[in-house]
């Protein structure tokens, strides 16, 4: 008997239908000779929906308060599904982070998994019971409720993967796999029936909203086999797997991710000292913000421009910050801009072929688009451009490397 985690995303568990739906699809695998634990996100808005309650309280409200409410949109989901699983006269039992003791520290709203406790859960899955687990969510040695930030019921079913030992993780989403690119922008896009682990964090890093990055972090590290399928139909779905081919025999690309919610600050003629980049970027990295793309340009008088981007979401507050540390830096000039977005080639074929970035800059070129930013890895390309065209550029790229041809 194999043990299954399935996790299900807000959309597929979006009303009581879908929930009844997801219900028989995890007594079908019970069936079929399987254990099952399941990990189910709030219902489709629900999260939103909550956070804009609390912000018709408090534009900035607590962190700690702010995880006790949004914590409730997946318990409300996991009681719903034991109660379609009962129904149909099979055993669940339900759970929040907090009583399976998902352990996190203490990062509220941003919390990362530290330990799981799997006794309660295998007790139940010995008595043939199906174990349904509120993802996102779990609690501090304080006895804090923590949440894990957006995608993170992702990263609960890995994680409880990885303690309990499971066969496989299975995402169940409302596509049916991983594709070269997103196919609302790109029509052509084509499903890939497999990827590596590095191509996927890349991906998920880069923007891809198939997958959360930690999620995927977490299977690579701990050889989690991970899946993604849809909730609507049947079909094989995506395997991410580690690479066991020689990168000889890879495509050049694999696929295109992009990330809308870019910004990007500019500190314009500050001293260009050692330890500067520290003096600008630590008390953002105190302020647990990530930083993603930076850029320093050293010019001739002694003074440098330093611009890296962050989440749209933490535009303002940045900004604001960096206003208030030009003026003690002596920096010329502090600017931002919120309308742009980042691009990625992702592909392991990149690492024994030349000539991937020539064939992207003149592929833009030839439509006119102006690159802001460049950052490159073993197996990535990203840019920054103008947010106005962000879909052209993909549909582009996409045709540039034949991406809709290769198997």
């Amino acid at each position: 008997m194999t043990l299954l985690v399935q996790k299900f995303g807000g959309t597929s568990v979006g009303s009581v239908e879908r929930i009844e739906q997801v219900a028989n699809r995890v007594i079908e695998s019970q069936r079929a000779g399987h254990q099952i634990v399941v990990v189910v996100s709030a219902m489709s808005g629900e999260t939103n929906r909550l956070l804009a309650l609390a912000k018709q309280v408090d534009d900035e409200p607590t962190p700690r308060e702010l995880d006790v409410l949004l914590s409730t949109g997946e318990q409300v989901t996991i009681a719903l599904l034991c109660m379609a699983i009962h129904k149909r006269g099979f055993e669940a039992r339900s759970y929040t982070g907090s009583q399976v003791q998902i352990v996190t520290d203490d990062a509220h709203t941003k919390a990362r998994i530290q330990n799981i406790d799997v006794e309660r859960i295998r007790t139940d899955l010995n008595h043939n019971r199906i174990v349904v687990v509120a993802g996102f969510q779990g609690v501090d040695g304080n006895g804090n409720i923590t949440t894990l930030g957006r995608g993170g019921s992702d990263t609960t079913a890995v994680a409880l993967a990885a303690a309990l030992q499971a066969a496989e993780c299975q995402i169940y989403t409302d596509v049916d796999g991983v594709y070269t690119t997103d196919p609302r922008v790109e029509p052509h896009a084509r499903r890939l029936s497999h990827i590596t682990f590095e191509e996927m964090l890349e991906m998920a890093s880069q923007g891809s909203k198939v997958l959360q990055f930690r999620a995927v972090e977490f299977a690579g590290k701990y050889d989690v086999n991970l899946r993604v399928l849809s909730s609507f139909e049947e079909g094989p779905g995506t395997l991410i797997t580690y690479d066991e081919e020689d990168s000889m025999e890879q495509p050049l690309v694999s696929g295109i991710a992009f990330n809308r919610d870019e910004a990007k600050i500019t500190l314009v003629g500050i001293p260009d000292t050692p330890g500067m980049a520290y003096k600008v970027l630590g008390p953002v990295g105190e302020s647990n913000i990530e930083v993603d793309m930076i850029i320093q340009n050293v010019g001739e008088d002694g003074t440098t421009d330093f611009t890296f981007t962050v989440h749209r979401n933490d535009f303002k507050r940045v900004l604001e910050m960096m206003q208030t540390l030009g003026k003690e830096l002596g920096a010329q000039q502090v600017t931002g801009d919120d309308s742009i977005v980042k691009i990625a080639l992702v592909g392991v074929g990149m690492r024994s072929h030349a000539g991937i970035a020539s064939t992207m800059f003149e592929a833009l070129a030839r439509e006119g688009i102006n690159i802001r930013m460049i950052s490159t890895s073993e197996i990535k390309i990203a840019i920054v451009i103008d947010e106005k065209y962000l879909e052209l550029a993909v549909r582009t790229l996409h045709a540039a490397f034949g991406l809709e041809q290769q198997d």
